[in-house]
């Protein structure tokens, strides 16, 4: 049972393969089955405290599909942008004059997986030129490779197209139409409301500002990474994603953004990449559903520990949210990767 799996994983050291806490959710369509918390928000001694259903994660690249994957197809859907056209046309600044808009919804684009932009920028502007200067690893189209620089150049597409800069379009034109309470770039608070993730070097942990470097250098909003939620706004963006409603996003883009745009394509470590619009789909490389989930289903990680998995065609989905980087990113590799498998497949008993 995923209580029991939550239980015995959660709050233990690092080095006995624990993770500092969690909160999930499972549900079918608009209705939520269970919802869990385990274990700790932040462990920092004289400060620690319990998880709890507000808690707010860093969504780190969950980002790619609540935030950037929906406002662009949303745009698509709308008639403001053009997925086959080349990035370039809504985005003077893009010089890689071949690459579309799908391209890099899919990381087709034959952009590099990730540069250290936040050792040599300063600030968002120096980011952006650096990013736009980058040259293009391969050819678009004729391989998979996971790239956070083709979603941070989303970002900046959704910001050119809808007239509003990224974290007011998430606002405006998804977390208002779908009742997102609490879900946002650059959320405000006490410390008090947020899963602690990494230690600075004074061991104080970061809460409520972006783990990512460069999404940090860019403000805190990007398109790769930088929004935060609560367990339940997940459960309810997930439930939208999987019904047949026309808000935000028509319910026909959100099923063809499920199905496959890669095929024959090489992907990373030499596997197959079995990609949809944002979506990483069954055999990819990231896929960790494990097979216990239907064909149909489609996923995604993020770094700091958290996992959305959803099968529109029977209305499951499954939201993991864990702050596995605060007891260190290299220490919890093997742990996060261990329980999103044993999870997803828990979870693919209790729905299907």
């Amino acid at each position: 049972m995923l209580s029991d799996l939550f239980a015995d994983t959660v709050a233990r050291p690092a080095s006995d393969g624990g993770i500092p806490g969690i909160a999930a959710a499972a549900g079918r369509g608009e209705t939520i089955l269970k919802t869990w918390t385990a274990g700790l928000a932040d462990t920092t001694p004289g400060g620690s405290r319990p998880m709890t259903a507000g808690t707010l994660f860093d969504l780190a690249s969950l980002t790619k599909v609540v935030s950037t994957t929906t406002l662009v197809l949303g745009l698509a859907g709308s008639g403001a942008l053009d997925l086959d056209a080349p990035a370039a046309r809504y985005l003077p600044a893009v010089p890689w004059e071949a690459v579309t808009v799908r391209q890099l919804l899919a990381h087709t684009s034959g952009l590099p997986s990730a540069v250290t932009f936040y050792q040599t920028c300063s600030s968002r502007a120096e980011l952006l030129d650096a990013l736009f200067e980058t040259p293009l690893e391969a050819p678009p189209g004729t391989r998979v490779a996971y790239s956070d620089l083709g979603f941070m150049t989303l970002g900046e597409v959704v910001s050119r197209v809808s007239g509003l800069s990224l974290d007011a379009a998430f606002r405006s034109l998804v977390a208002g139409p779908l009742g997102l309470g609490s879900a946002g770039y650059r959320p405000s608070g006490p410390p008090s409301r947020f899963a602690a993730t990494e230690r600075r070097g004074d061991g104080t942990p970061w809460t409520g500002i972006v783990h990512d470097e460069n999404a940090r250098v860019m403000d805190g909003v990007a398109g790769h990474a930088g929004l935060f939620a609560p367990v339940a706004d997940l459960a309810r963006w997930a439930s939208w994603w999987v019904s047949s409603s026309g808000t935000v996003v028509p319910a026909a883009l959100r099923r063809s953004a499920e199905s496959c745009q890669t095929g024959g394509l090489p992907g990373d470590g030499g596997l197959p990449g079995r990609r949809g619009l944002g979506w990483v789909l069954a055999g990819d490389r990231y896929d960790s559903l494990t097979g216990a989930w239907p064909a149909t289903s489609v996923s995604h990680n993020g770094f700091t520990g958290t996992s959305l998995a959803l099968d529109s065609a029977s209305g499951a989905w499954f939201v993991l949210l864990t702050n596995r980087v605060h007891y260190g990113r290299a220490e919890t590799a093997g742990s996060i990767k261990s329980l999103r498998r044993a999870a997803h497949t828990e979870a693919a008993r209790l729905l299907f």
